[in-house]
């Protein structure tokens, strides 16, 4: 299948995959910070990497896929002020911290479930690794590169960058971060800020305030973790110090990316990552997504058409299709036109797959058709071609979409099976199912349409049950006749059971 070569953000340049382990790859991701819903920008990260998860499984790498839960507060010094998200949500919501934590941690897997991405081989939560991340503070602290003040700690970024390349990563250059904040993009006065040494130095232990709720004990007094060190101790606990890939969004480059890499190279004496793979931003009709423009879109409000920006109700699968569309390293522009033509697209491709799946070989001359067989060949063999090169999953589709009027051709006998050599024909079949359902893992629309019918169907039917039991005809009537208006028909078995058709 050749080589698999990833564009490395650290090296700014396009390296052959080589894992640390033969045969085994070492994968983390960055998970969500689940004090809200998932929303539209959540769909991007974990669909690539789920792709890219299921790719290296498909080249036959053993994979441990770690992506985290951030489920401790969150804190955010770096251009706005402090808080802990997580609690002050909770207050809002007249709820346990904790409680709201498995709500949104529930909802975001529900999320993920519908865009049929498979879970990682491990979830861990910041919550559940206090003493990891205390013991990593220690060894930072012990190496001269933390300090302590008023019970929280820092790390002294400018001694690291001293003999260290901090800012490779992000591009970011250390004297402007000294002079103009922490993200070069505010002069004034954060919280904590009169503490640091230095301007850049990032929080790895911020003191509990007497109202903050979620605290533990640490040898500094009570507090919570910085966000940085959360995933630099769950990646090292699951991955080792040194493992293949690191994974998140372009948005994670820089504070939070680049101070993981100083604080496990100190820690464990080694750069962290062998290969950083960061996917582009979404936007939406061409403006960055954001609370000021309102225009988040969460994904119950996506799926359910519930949002001023939507015309209608999009299908996850439509959601997934036209991520992948898009190569990953690029934006993304979310628009009810753009989403509407690929749910046709979809459409066009899947209708194609069933058409393919209903095709057979026959028994006579083979491969009458030599050009066309030459073809149809080329753009097969270009699908993995397009996926070694950094995950090109719209390459691989656009070929897919040139195949469709062959497949549809075939199917409507204007073009024999045979004109295809049966080698070909075989592998147009295995590609295709390899690819749509193992590789991209789509799904038929119709199907899973089918799914939620009978769902509801079933909700239904036990209404009518229940009021049946109760006597109350009216509502059981008023159930059957209208389901029969919509082309649904309800039948009362011997057995007491109720069965439906459609008309």
């Amino acid at each position: 299948m050749g080589e698999l070569k990833v564009y490395n953000s650290y090296s700014r340049e396009k390296e052959v995959f080589s894992p640390i382990t033969p045969g085994h790859a070492g994968m983390y991701v960055c998970g969500p910070t689940v004090s809200g819903e998932s929303h539209l920008g959540h769909a991007r990260p974990y669909i690539t990497f789920d792709v890219i998860y299921r790719y290296l499984m498909q080249l036959g790498y053993k994979v441990r896929y770690v992506r985290n839960i951030t489920d401790a507060g969150h804190f955010e010094e770096e251009g706005r002020e402090a808080e802990d998200k997580i609690s002050k949500k909770a207050i809002l919501e007249k709820i346990e911290p904790m409680e709201l934590v498995q709500k949104y941690t529930n909802l975001f897997h529900w999320a993920m479930a519908q865009f049929n991405t498979l879970p990682p081989t491990i979830e861990p939560t910041a919550t559940g690794h206090i003493v990891e991340q205390i013991g990593m503070i220690e060894a930072i602290i012990k190496a001269g590169y933390g300090y302590t003040v008023n019970g929280s700690v820092y790390f002294d970024v400018k001694k690291y960058a001293a003999s260290h390349d901090y800012g490779k990563l992000s591009g970011r250059v250390l004297d402007d971060l000294l002079t103009a904040g922490s993200r070069g993009e505010t002069t004034r006065e954060l919280e904590g800020q009169e503490e640091k040494r230095d301007r850049a130095d990032f929080a790895l232990w911020k003191k509990a305030a007497p109202e903050h709720i979620m605290r533990w004990k640490s040898p500094w007094g009570a507090g919570y973790p910085g966000w940085h060190i959360e995933c630099s101790a769950m990646a090292t606990k699951y991955l080792g110090a040194r493992f293949d890939i690191h994974g998140g969004g372009m948005d994670l480059l820089f504070p939070h990316h680049e101070s993981e890499i100083a604080q496990s190279t100190i820690c464990n004496h080694i750069a962290p990552v062998r290969y950083w793979i960061h996917n582009n931003m979404i936007t939406i009709d061409g403006r960055k997504m954001g609370k000021s423009y309102n225009n988040v879109i969460k994904l119950t409000e996506l799926f359910s058409g519930d949002h001023p920006l939507l015309a209608k109700a999009y299908h996850p699968m439509t959601i997934r299709f036209f991520i992948l569309q898009t190569h990953y390293r690029s934006t993304l522009d979310f628009s009810n036109e753009a989403l509407q033509g690929s749910e046709k697209g979809l459409k066009r491709l899947w209708e194609g797959y069933e058409n393919l799946q209903q095709l057979a070989m026959g028994n006579g001359q083979w491969a009458s058709d030599g050009e066309l067989d030459s073809k149809v060949l080329k753009l097969l063999s270009e699908f993995d071609e397009f996926m070694n090169d950094d995950f090109n999953t719209a390459k691989v589709l656009a070929n897919m979409f040139e195949l469709v009027p062959v497949i549809n051709s075939m199917k409507d006998k204007t073009i024999p099976v045979s004109a295809l050599s049966k080698q070909t024909f075989e592998l147009l079949q295995s590609k295709f199912k390899t690819y749509l359902e193992d590789i991209f893992a789509l799904k038929s629309v119709s199907e899973t349409d089918n799914a939620k019918l009978r769902g509801v169907m079933q909700l239904l039917i036990d209404i009518r049950k229940e009021a049946k039991n109760k006597k109350d005809f009216v509502t059981s009537d008023k159930i059957r006749n209208q389901l029969q208006q919509l082309g649904i028909l309800l039948k009362d078995e011997k057995d007491g059971g109720i069965s439906w058709s459609v008309e």
